[in-house]
């Protein structure tokens, strides 16, 4: 399964350490403790997902488990060790056809902030 985390794409496939539905402290992890724990992690390593893909890999599982219909997060940190409250986040849900551009352009090393802000998060200006 893929995954954008900011603008790089993530194959979750098999991710190690991944959550065990049935486990009774991963039942009473909420949505919203998962997107602190983003905050968190991103307040300590802005470029998290280029710096860290495994914990990156493993972030996007636990968003995944928690919200299937979501493909996509994007952590802005505006400064290492910041405040985590300080770390905007925004998800969304990627549809096929896009996440594939989105897989080929990385492939062939044109995937970059200002392509994917256009095309995904659209916090650019037109």
């Amino acid at each position: 399964m893929l995954f954008l985390m900011n603008d790089v794409v993530l194959n979750i496939e098999g991710v190690k350490h991944a959550p065990k539905l049935s486990g009774r402290r991963f039942k009473a992890l909420n949505f919203n403790s998962v997107s602190r724990l983003g905050q968190e992690l991103y307040s300590d390593a802005p470029l998290l997902h280029a710096s860290h893909p495994e914990r990156a890999r493993r972030l996007a599982s636990l968003i995944i488990a928690k919200a299937p219909a979501i493909n996509a997060a994007l952590f802005i940190s505006p400064y290492r060790g910041c405040a985590p409250e300080e770390v905007t986040m925004q998800y969304c849900h990627v549809d096929f056809e896009l996440m594939a551009r989105l897989v080929t352009r990385q492939r062939s090393g044109e995937l970059d902030t200002l392509y994917t802000d256009r095309e995904v998060w659209r916090r650019l200006a037109a």
